[in-house]
C-alpha cells in the first residue's frame, strides 16, 4: 500500500486512542501518522525488511499499550500509538502485492519480511500492489475520519495525503514507463548505485 494510506491508517490509531483515553493532545495524533509512515522510511535499503516488523512490533505495540496503562502519561500513550500503527503498517503490507517493478503482474512471492521466523510472507493481493485503484480508494476512506477529526495543520495535511494518493495512483503505471526510459538512457556508473528493484530487468 501506499506511504499516504498506511499514514493515514496511523492517524486513525491516534484518534481512536484519543477518543478511547480522553487524551486529545495533537502529539498522539502525530504519533498516529509519523508511525504509519515510519517503516516506509526503508524505501531505499531492504524495503519491506529493514524496518518493517510485523511479528516483533506487534509485540512491542503490546508492550507500549502496557507501559501506558502503568504510566497514563501523554507521552507514553504517544510512544503506544506509534508502535501500534508502525506494527499495523508492516502487517498490512501482507495484504498487498509483491515487491517486483511491476506488481501489478503479480510476480514476486515477497509482500513483508517476517524477523521472527527467517522468512517473507507472501502477498495476498487484496489491494493488488501500492497505487492500485482500490488503494487510492482506502486512503480515501480513512482519509474521511482523519478530517473530521481534525483541525488546521493536520486537516490541510489529510487534504494534502487524499490528493497525491489520487495523483500517485493515477501515474503509477505511466511512472514505471517512464522510468525504464530514464534508466536506458542513464550512464551505467550511476546506474549501479541504484538499488535493484527500482531498475529489476530494464537494463
Amino acid at each position: 500500500m501506499m506511504a499516504t494510506t498506511h499514514a493515514l491508517a496511523g492517524l486513525l490509531v491516534g484518534a481512536t486512542a484519543s477518543a478511547l483515553t480522553g487524551d486529545a493532545a495533537p502529539l498522539v495524533l502525530a504519533a498516529g501518522a509519523f508511525g504509519g509512515l515510519f517503516p516506509d522510511l526503508d524505501l531505499y535499503a531492504g524495503h519491506r525488511k529493514t524496518l518493517h516488523f510485523p511479528v516483533y512490533g506487534s509485540l512491542a505495540a503490546l508492550l507500549g499499550v502496557g507501559a501506558y496503562a502503568l504510566l497514563g502519561t501523554t507521552l507514553a500513550l504517544a510512544a503506544a500509538v506509534f508502535l501500534l500503527a508502525a506494527a499495523l503498517h508492516a502487517a498490512s503490507d501482507a495484504l498487498g502485492g509483491g515487491l517486483e517493478l511491476r506488481p501489478w503482474e503479480g510476480t514476486s512471492e515477497r509482500a513483508v519480511y517476517d524477523h521472527y521466523r527467517g522468512r517473507w510472507w507472501r502477498p495476498r493481493r487484496l489491494i493488488r500492489y501500492d497505487g492500485a485503484p482500490e488503494d487510492a480508494l482506502v486512503g480515501l476512506v480513512l482519509a474521511v475520519p482523519g478530517y473530521l477529526v481534525t483541525a488546521g495543520t493536520f486537516r490541510s495535511l489529510v487534504v494534502a495525503a487524499a490528493v497525491v494518493s489520487v495523483g500517485y495512483a493515477a501515474a503509477r503505471k505511466p511512472m514505471v514507463a517512464l522510468a525504464e526510459r530514464l534508466v536506458a538512457a542513464t550512464p551505467d556508473e550511476i546506474i549501479e548505485h541504484v538499488p535493484d528493484r527500482f531498475v529489476g530487468d530494464m537494463r
